[in-house]
């Protein structure tokens, strides 16, 4: 017994603890580390949960509760999850960098990792000055969208991953959900913006009749917050359409995707720049949506909507037996891409925050 503790004591070289202070941290966990959180209720004031993975043992800790100097810090190693997406949101971020400077100052911790929802335009300068090549303390930061900052050596892209804001749920596959035929090609449901490609896409599904094949409910203004009948009807359309059609918004990634990927309905994604500061960072070459691309998503990309209507033709003249491969294809090319970022994220702490073996 003494020996399997000591050895199982030595696998556990490190101990982190993830302070989930944005909605992505919960996409982190739940979604990508599969973890459960206690209590289940997602109004609590404090919800915790833990998952030892590889050499590592992590602790994740959320809610309202989790406020600065209010809390035991457990571990020499933190993850920090943030919200960077506008000015108010940086502000309260800013006090959680401070804090944790306040820590690694006083040597209460070792290493900060910070994954961040970053801004959808990619203006994310205020982080800079914190990031430790920059003379501040930050070892590590995964960001999402196609940041130019990243490099892959201590700025990482990150997936945007479904609205866990909204409480979108982890999705088990079923057997109906991926044998079962569906009632309709496709599904929008979403915010039409005045002239924007949302408008076009509108328009071109009307002209051909093409909106009779496919769920489509268009709204004028973007709400935050959906009523109970609206989210499931969201996820109805998701479960009952064989595409969902992602118009780019402010970014051309959106949560649409993930969801999709989620109940099995193929992302038709219109591949398309957004403007802003987003774009090829210094490793990758394929913006945007360079991290799905490099992870060889099997999604149907196009340049403008006007390619639709063919598309939907071919869509008709597949049989069930297709679309069923290519739902199985879809869920299991989601499941590992998962697999794959929990096991990067993992590899890439261990890497930057255990001593090196090189004597």
């Amino acid at each position: 017994m003494i020996k399997n503790a000591r050895s199982h004591l030595e696998q556990t070289r490190l101990r982190v603890q993830i302070w989930g202070k944005a909605a992505i941290g919960l996409y982190l966990w739940q979604h990508i580390f599969e973890e459960h959180l206690e209590p289940a209720n997602v109004t609590a004031q404090w919800r915790e949960g833990s998952q030892k993975a590889g050499k590592t043992y992590f602790s994740f800790i959320t809610g309202p509760s989790v406020v600065p100097g209010y809390f035991s810090v457990e571990t020499e190693n933190v993850v920090l999850v943030l919200n960077g997406r506008e000015k108010a949101k940086i502000t309260y971020a800013t006090q959680w960098l401070h804090y944790a400077q306040t820590l690694i100052q006083t040597r209460k911790i070792q290493h900060v990792a910070v994954v961040l929802l970053g801004n959808e335009q990619c203006s994310n300068e205020w982080i800079q000055p914190y990031l430790k090549r920059n003379g501040g303390f930050v070892n590590l930061l995964f960001v999402t969208y196609d940041c130019a900052l990243v490099n892959e050596e201590d700025v990482f892209q990150w997936p945007l991953g479904v609205a866990t804001y909204r409480n979108f749920p982890v999705v088990e596959p079923s057997w109906s959900m991926l044998r079962d035929p569906r009632s309709y090609i496709c599904n929008f449901l979403g915010t039409v913006y005045k002239n924007s490609s949302r408008e076009a896409l509108m328009e071109i599904l009307k002209q051909d009749g093409l909106d009779k094949l496919c769920w489509i409910a268009a709204r004028e203004q973007w709400q935050p917050q959906e009523t109970n009948e609206s989210f499931k009807n969201y996820q109805d359309a998701l479960l009952q359409s064989d595409l969902t059609l992602c118009p780019v918004g402010i970014n051309t990634e959106c949560y649409r995707i993930y969801e999709a990927c989620s109940y099995g309905s193929l992302p038709v994604i219109e591949d398309v720049m957004t403007p802003g500061d987003c774009g090829n960072s210094s490793v990758y070459n394929s913006a945007p949506l360079q991290l799905l691309k490099t992870m060889g998503a099997p999604f149907i990309f196009i340049k403008n909507w006007k390619e639709l209507p063919a598309l939907l033709e071919k869509e008709k003249k597949m049989s069930l037996q297709e679309k069923i491969q290519r739902r199985k294809k879809l869920i299991e090319w989601y499941r590992n891409f998962k697999a794959w970022m929990r096991q990067k994220f993992i590899n890439i702490l261990e890497n930057s925050f255990l001593p090196s073996d090189k004597g």
